[in-house]
């Protein structure tokens, strides 16, 4: 199943991320893909707001520290970016998050897909100078 969004604001995006963390399951693990600068974190603001775990203001990248927790370890939000081998995403303990009873928000996810579920949701972001295409998909 995919669909296709377009949003022209960060408003509009974070709005969208909201109504997106409606139709997550409780458990699941969501991959934000795209280029820097793309809408991620800002698509995640809206999830977790959506979820009820945090207000957008609350939600940051987690570049630096990898892994931020919100709504006591209803939603995980990780960024894998400054990762640059498998191993060092192991080392995380992402196997021992996806088990758990959470949404689990993968930032650059992409670039370890052997350490993910197989069933995942995939979300394609690109940016055309404010314009975002947001591409959702639900695997397999």
């Amino acid at each position: 199943m995919t669909a296709l969004y377009r949003t022209s604001s960060e408003a509009a995006t974070i709005e969208l991320g909201r109504e997106l963390a409606g139709t997550l399951p409780r458990h699941a693990a969501v991959l934000l893909i795209g280029n820097l600068g793309a809408g991620k974190t800002t698509l995640a603001k809206g999830i977790v707001a959506g979820l009820g775990a945090a207000s957008p203001e609350e939600v940051a990248s987690p570049t630096f520290t990898l892994i931020h927790e919100y709504g006591g370890g209803r939603v995980y939000h990780i960024d894998l970016y400054r990762l640059e081998e498998a191993r060092e995403a192991e080392s995380l303990g992402l196997d021992e998050i996806f088990e758990r009873e959470a949404v689990v928000l993968v930032e650059w996810g992409e670039r370890f897909p052997e350490l993910l579920p197989r069933e995942r949701i995939e979300i394609r972001l690109s940016a055309r100078g404010d314009e975002r295409e947001i591409e959702v998909r639900r695997l397999p």
